[in-house]
């Protein structure tokens, strides 16, 4: 069987008081003081002669049985010195022979006891309303509660992110502040050179000048007439020699500093996302399904060309397929076990197989060869395509498959490794076994398996710190451990987990936490296990089959509306 189901291990079992055996119980003799099964209840406990008019009550009733009531005195509060002797369904009320007499003839009358049994029915109805209720509410307050932590965590990363903002847009604004003093200072030192080279050619004019006034000013004081008209006609020709400089006629000047608007395209906006709500209506529509040739489809990956793989993981069997009305056609077909798969933007398909190296498929050729993406020394058990064309591969270490480090690796096209998550903010080990991955734009979702009967949803930051652990619903899984085999983003960058054991997707947001769910029973789809999203919005649903089953896995492509 493609898919087994799980045991549950609750505490020690309180056995049969007769039989002692592992049966269930069922019942309690009130007389006896035993628990009792079926079993002896029938077959055992009845044949007790002193036992036949023993009380025997189901187990659920423990908690409303009450010591048996004395219906033959109850006074009628009508006639004095009556009691009671009939239940009159009519008027639901307790009668006496004189009220049926005057009143109830025609009534439809019964036993007191009867009556009682009546009103206790009507009381156990109620309370299991109650109890519904209840429930209702407690999974109202769950979802309230998530969704405040969620918008906690979300207004956290806000904050931080206009922190951020913040501070670059500060440095930003610094550095151009400095940028314009420095250019200011700049245009200080040119404009300063210019009028200063013409300052100094006045000065050395006026120098000049001054010195030719002195000599005039001798002249004139000279008291010798011969000297005095030789010495004139020599200075006449000097006084003649002063030109004015060749100086500029404008100058450069400072500039003038006018403020710019701060407006919010240069610092930014809060952008609503649509309204939050806590219960959020998911509709699921089969449009197609296929039968293929797969005991289980634990992969399927959606390729542009409209066509999409399909594989058995590790029973072996990889397909890639193409719908032909309501059959599928198999294009190509490989024999090798997979433990994950993703389709990259490129269309070549990635494949974590026995090696440390991903194996790809082309898409132009369907060769199989060793791809750029080296996990060594681990082992993939998972891959996932991002949005931008990274990788993204889980892997546990090759030496010790069951006991060694665990990781998530983030690799560019190249092959590089731009980051491991293996520890947390604490530097404990962060996963178990990771299995399945999908990303949102801010989170990495990582399904964690901790033990055969224990799987948890690992969300982490795009900083590597957990966000949050989602280990299933208590009403979901109150039967059934949570068990997924699926996991995949949706186009509002929500997050649809399969959960077979329950016939469940559970539908988290981006944060990880439950918004809804969804039976996919109630449309007839069992055991959903692999999920992917084509280009067009539809989403496909590969399932696996019970272990009594003949037939072949099926494949649903449905409309999916809500998520």
């Amino acid at each position: 069987m493609a898919f087994s189901q799980s045991i549950r291990k609750g505490q020690i079992p309180v056995n049969c008081g007769l039989c002692e055996t592992g049966r269930p119980i069922k019942w309690k003799c009130l007389d006896c003081d035993l628990l009792l099964c079926n079993h002896c209840k029938e077959k055992v406990h009845l044949r007790v002669k002193t036992a036949k008019d023993h009380r025997i009550i189901d187990l659920k009733d423990i908690g409303l049985h009450k010591e048996e009531l004395d219906f033959a005195n109850i006074p009628c509060q009508d006639h004095a010195g009556q009691n009671n002797c009939l239940y009159c369904k009519t008027c639901d009320s307790l009668i006496c022979p004189t009220c049926v007499a005057k009143v109830h003839k025609k009534h439809d009358l019964t036993e007191i006891q009867e009556g009682y049994n009546i009103k206790i029915d009507k009381l156990k109805n109620g309370q299991r309303k109650i109890q519904s209720k209840r429930k209702e509410i407690v999974s109202y307050k769950k979802q309230l509660n998530q969704l405040l932590s969620s918008e906690n965590y979300k207004y956290n990363q806000v904050n931080q992110a206009i922190q951020k903002h913040e501070q670059s847009v500060k440095v930003a604004v610094e550095r151009y502040f400095k940028k314009l003093r420095v250019e200011l200072d700049q245009n200080l030192e040119t404009v300063s050179n210019t009028i200063k080279s013409d300052l100094n050619a006045i000065s050395d004019l006026l120098n000049q000048a001054e010195e030719k006034d002195n000599e005039v000013q001798e002249l004139i004081h000279i008291t010798y007439a011969s000297k005095f008209f030789s010495d004139a006609n020599k200075a006449r020709q000097k006084t003649n020699d002063i030109d004015m400089p060749n100086t500029r006629s404008s100058y450069e000047t400072i500039p003038n500093f006018v403020p710019g608007e701060i407006t919010q395209s240069n610092i930014g906006v809060l952008e609503y996302d649509e309204n939050l709500s806590n219960e959020p209506h998911i509709n699921l529509a089969i449009n197609k399904q296929y039968q293929t040739e797969l005991e289980v489809v634990d992969f399927v990956c959606s390729s542009i060309d409209q066509s999409f793989w399909i594989s058995s993981g590790p029973l072996g069997l990889v397909q890639k397929v193409k719908s032909d009305g309501t059959n599928l056609k198999v294009l190509s077909s490989y024999n090798i076990q997979v433990y994950g798969m993703a389709v990259t933007q490129s269309n070549n398909l990635l494949l974590c197989t026995e090696g440390s190296r991903l194996q790809e498929i082309s898409c132009n050729t369907g060769r199989l060869t060793d791809s750029v993406y080296d996990v060594s020394p681990f082992l993939p058990t998972a891959v996932h395509v991002t949005s931008d064309n990274k990788v993204l591969v889980a892997g546990v270490n090759s030496d010790y498959p069951e006991q060694g480090r665990r990781v998530v690796i983030l690799m560019d096209q190249n092959g590089d490794h731009d980051r491991v998550f293996e520890h947390d903010q604490y530097k404990q080990p962060i996963f178990t076994y990771p299995c399945r991955l999908t990303c949102t734009n801010r989170n990495i979702h990582v399904v964690d398996r901790e033990s055969d009967d224990r799987y948890r949803v690992v969300v982490l930051g795009q900083g590597g710190d957990i966000i949050n652990i989602y280990t299933g619903d208590t009403e979901i899984n109150k039967d059934e451990p949570f068990r997924p085999e699926g996991i995949m983003t949706t186009p509002r960058d929500n997050v649809i987990v399969s959960d077979p054991g329950t016939n469940t997707l559970h539908i988290l947001n981006n944060d990880g936490f439950l918004m809804t769910y969804y039976k996919t029973s109630d449309i007839n789809i069992m055991l959903p296990m692999s999920l992917v999203f084509t280009q067009t919005g539809k989403l496909y649903i590969g399932c696996s089959t019970p272990g009594d089953s003949t037939e072949d896995a099926k494949i649903y492509e449905v409309t999916i509306s809500g998520c």
